[in-house]
């Protein structure tokens, strides 16, 4: 199997509603942000997976070096041998990847975040790196187009939140903070447990509310220059908010079943906004 052959499997794999929004992408760029993809899977893997804290760690960590001897010209892993040849033509850098995985680090050593503000710098390296990324691989030519990526990224990893708060439960990790469970009365152990109330449905209100929020900041910030170039971002966009109503609409029952969109209409989504240039 050629590395160009792992990156795509891994993507396609995923089921992610990113691997639409590629498909419409011309030959270089599309390799360049499978494999991009593909790593950030790859890190992201290893924290969920994760069985002992200590081997995720050690994992993660051969990624670090990895990566940094990638950049010296010397990649091992399929992953950094199909996106090293394209990391000059589309401006990813070191600091991007390293980014990514320290973000997955945090995920390591910290389970709650006490504030928004706390929960923002998490995203950051997560989401918001990962939509800097992706805007240059798609063709960025204006500088704000970079304040947009990283709002956009924001409100992915702020849907990602709300669809997976039963999912991260299981796992230990509860992304709402803290003072906003205390807020609606709330408390961790009901989220553990999987418990309904009208206070949860109230604060995952006011989380779905704050994502819309930022979605609509995202979007205003996107320059005209560059609105063609980013399409793949708009069609991400339309999916994640077609699945943020979904869960509207479904009253919150996120703590016991993750709430998708079939793929079929996934790729519905990101056709329109091919085809009409709207979101």
């Amino acid at each position: 199997m050629t590395p160009q052959d792992y990156v795509q499997q891994k993507a396609a794999a995923s089921g992610s509603s990113f691997y639409y929004a590629f498909l419409f992408l011309p030959q270089r760029r599309r390799a360049a942000i499978t494999a991009f993809y593909a790593f950030c899977r790859e890190v992201d893997d290893v924290v969920d997976d994760m069985v002992d804290p200590s081997v995720a760690a050690s994992k993660l960590a051969w990624w670090q070096v990895e990566v940094a001897q990638s950049f010296a010209g010397r990649p091992t892993h399929p992953v950094t041998l199909a996106l090293m040849p394209l990391t000059s033509e589309f401006s990813i850098e070191q600091r991007h990847l390293q980014a990514v995985i320290e973000g997955c680090q945090m995920d390591l050593a910290q389970t709650r975040y006490l504030d928004f503000a706390a929960l923002q710098r998490y995203c950051h390296l997560v989401a918001g790196v990962v939509g800097e990324v992706a805007a240059l691989i798609f063709g960025q030519t204006q500088a704000q187009t970079t304040a947009y990526a990283h709002k956009l990224g924001l409100a992915f990893q702020l849907t990602n939140i709300i669809r997976d708060v039963g999912e991260d439960a299981r796992r230990g990790r509860i992304y709402l903070p803290v003072d906003e469970l205390k807020r609606f009365g709330v408390t961790a152990q009901e989220v553990l447990n999987r418990g309904y109330s009208e206070r949860f449905t109230a604060l995952m209100k006011f989380q779905a509310a704050r994502a819309q929020a930022v979605y609509d900041e995202a979007l205003a910030l996107l320059p005209q220059a560059d609105r063609r170039a980013q399409k793949p971002g708009l069609m991400m966009a339309a999916i994640y908010r077609a699945l943020l109503r979904e869960i509207e609409a479904d009253k919150f029952q996120v703590l016991h079943q993750r709430i998708s969109l079939t793929p079929l209409r996934k790729f519905w989504l990101a056709w329109r906004v091919q085809a009409l240039g709207r979101v």
